[in-house]
């Protein structure tokens, strides 16, 4: 009985074993056949004959999203998508360095509160936009990268450009995806844009292989053989190859959703306002700093503006939101940004973070009580447990924020003389440039006084791009932007090299703007080449560059804290002859035309009107630029 009783498991384990295998076959083979695409080849038809390609469904999903520009330089692996932008009347503009597509992308982000496109070839082309790239993520840009690539069939088999694409940019971006089959595209592209523009905005990268953006017939030449191979080796691959084509083009066509899809935008809540509310209405010394985020949609920058006005309240503006209350408007302080800080007693960080630019946090009072609203809690809280504490955090929308304090403030005032005491403290600082402005130099011009000529001169429709050191950070001060979305600067990475994209992306969003572009002649040698560009595309711009010899900003604190100029030294270059070679209008500014500034600007914005690019070529004496203070 015993060795009866033993066996019949026994007996039992062969019938089980050979269903668990076949079970385990059957599904291995269902697992092959859908990776392979068999089942939905069933269902979706590949339309052989057509000669339609994955070009077009990126252009028709762009054109969907209200995209008018695509910026990129030319590439075999990206060529029939910019040839179906242009069919579908998006204007392709080709720059001269695959970086300055992107930025030109940032730009138009920034200035239609909107996605901005570039497309680039693979490997190297994509390679090149990385600091741009970096440069959107730390700005909060949308901004979509369209970026070529080897077949899908060949990629990590040594294929021309081919590279590991999604890693390098995934750390850059919000959203990275690799489209793998034309039907793809579509649905990724809208999936991007959404991301893009979602939450905390940032850019996305969406990898197009070669083999999906091309035709049927021309991919099929590449990828099967034109005499079926013999052996049954040579059968299979075939029959592989053919699979893979048609699982590749398969309901490629089928009509899809190409519209945006809905936008996650978060708001703070109606506690956190009224808590918020409750705070201000008992301030004495309120003040509002706000920073780039202020400007995002779906608030458009004139309702901002109003209730900035209506609240009534002091404010610093920093990145995107300078401009945002005009010329010389008497709630908007300028100067001793961190003085005001210590004083105040109650700070709304809208949009600004305690990074560098506030010293971390130590510029704000242990006894004031902040607000801080931001989209992004991480950066809300910055540095937040070492040198200053929050009252309220709140997450959200930083315009939707601020017009909810508006409309629960209302009829709320705080006292004249806070602001007046601000005031005068910018009137003094004023009176120093101004002093500043009348003092000799040793040799060429005196670039403070340049820039107050340039102030003087700019037009209410001008749009100021910005792209260096100390030139720059002198015209900070002293140069006002006409409105809100008039000043693009790279933002809190200090990028140099931004400004012929930011410029070029400016002036195709802003066509009746007269753009502005203070560069510092280090900074200008990214952006030299551009004026090719501009030229070919009847982009007219007006470029002044601060030409002082030498990357001043670094040599002032190498030469005598190290005791060496080494790498610091430039020449005082003609600037304006290499853009005339390059086809566009040069002018120079030098100390024989000391007393014909403001003619020669005049003259700059003539030739800009007629539709020529201008570079003036400004030679300057070194400033010291410090702790707000300018010594020449």
């Amino acid at each position: 009985m015993e060795t009866l009783a033993a066996a019949a498991p026994a007996g039992n384990f062969f019938p089980s074993f050979l269903f668990l295998a076949c079970g385990t076959l059957v599904a291995a083979l269902l697992g092959a056949a859908h990776r392979l695409g068999l089942f939905y080849q069933l269902m979706h038809k590949v339309d052989k004959a057509s000669i339609q390609h994955g070009g077009e469904n990126v252009a028709a999903v762009l054109r969907a999203h209200g995209v008018r520009f695509l910026f990129t330089l030319v590439g075999g692996h990206i060529s029939p998508l910019l040839v179906a932008c242009e069919k579908m009347g998006i204007r392709v503009v080709d720059t001269r360095h695959e970086v300055t597509a992107v930025f030109a992308a940032d730009a138009v982000a920034r200035l239609t509160g909107t996605v901005g496109v570039a497309a680039v070839t693979a490997g190297p082309g994509l390679t090149n936009t990385v600091t741009a790239m970096k440069n959107a993520q730390i700005a909060q840009s949308p901004v979509l990268l369209l970026g070529g690539a080897a077949s899908t069939l060949l990629q990590n088999r040594g294929a021309l450009q081919a590279i590991d694409q999604m890693s390098l940019f995934r750390p850059l971006c919000k959203f990275c995806a690799s489209v793998r089959r034309v039907r793809d595209i579509v649905p990724t592209l809208r999936a991007a844009i959404a991301a893009a523009q979602s939450g905390t905005p940032g850019p996305v990268f969406v990898e197009l292989p070669i083999d999906v953006l091309y035709p049927y017939y021309m991919v099929q030449k590449e990828m099967v053989p034109a005499k079926p191979p013999k052996g049954f080796m040579g059968r299979a691959v075939s029959w592989y190859l053919e699979n893979y084509l048609a699982n590749l083009f398969a309901g490629a066509w089928e009509p899809r959703p190409e519209g945006p899809l809905p936008l996650d935008i978060p708001q703070a809540s109606p506690q956190q306002v009224q808590r918020c509310m409750e705070i201000l209405s008992r301030a004495k010394r309120p003040l509002i700093v706000l920073g780039s985020q202020a400007l995002l949609p779906p608030i458009p920058a004139d309702r901002l503006r109003a209730a900035v006005e209506t609240l009534g309240i002091p404010c610093f503006l920093g990145g995107m939101a300078r401009g945002l209350l005009g010329r010389n408007h008497p709630l908007h302080i300028r100067q001793n940004r961190s003085a005001a800080l210590k004083k105040a007693d109650v700070v709304l960080l809208a949009g600004a973070v305690c990074d560098f630019r506030l010293s971390y946090g130590r510029v704000l009072s242990r006894s004031s009580k902040i607000i801080i609203v931001n989209r992004n809690r991480k950066e809300m809280l910055l540095n937040s447990d070492m040198f200053w504490k929050p009252q309220e955090a709140v997450q959200g929308d930083v315009a939707s924020f601020v017009l909810k304090l508006v409309e629960g403030l209302k009829g709320q005032t705080w006292a004249s003389d806070w602001t007046e005491e601000l005031r005068q403290a910018d009137r003094q600082k004023e009176q120093a440039f101004r002093e500043k402005g009348l003092m000799p130099v040793a040799q060429h011009l005196n670039p403070v006084r340049v820039l107050q000529l340039v102030e003087e001169t700019l037009p209410d429709n001008s749009i100021l791009v910005v792209d260096g050191g100390d030139f720059v950070g002198t015209a900070a001060h002293l140069v006002q932007p006409r409105g809100p979305l008039c000043w693009l600067d790279p933002g809190a990475f200090g990028t140099l090299g931004v400004g012929a994209g930011f410029a070029l992306g400016a002036k195709l969003c802003r066509p009746d703007a007269e753009v502005w572009c203070l560069f510092g002649d280090g900074a200008f040698g990214y952006s030299l080449i551009e004026f090719d560009t501009f030229v070919r595309h009847k982009i007219p711009v007006i470029a002044l560059i601060g030409n002082d010899a030498g990357w001043t900003q670094i040599s002032r604190e190498q030469v005598p804290s190290l005791g060496s100029n080494v790498a610091c030294g430039l020449a005082y270059t003609d600037y304006h002859k290499a853009a005339i070679g390059l086809g566009a209008q040069g002018l120079l500014l030098s100390r024989e035309k000391e007393d014909q500034v403001v003619e020669v600007l005049h003259d700059a914005q003539k030739q800009c009107r007629d539709g020529h690019p201008v570079v003036v070529n400004i030679l300057i004496g070194r400033t010291d630029f410090r702790d707000g203070s300018i010594a020449v």
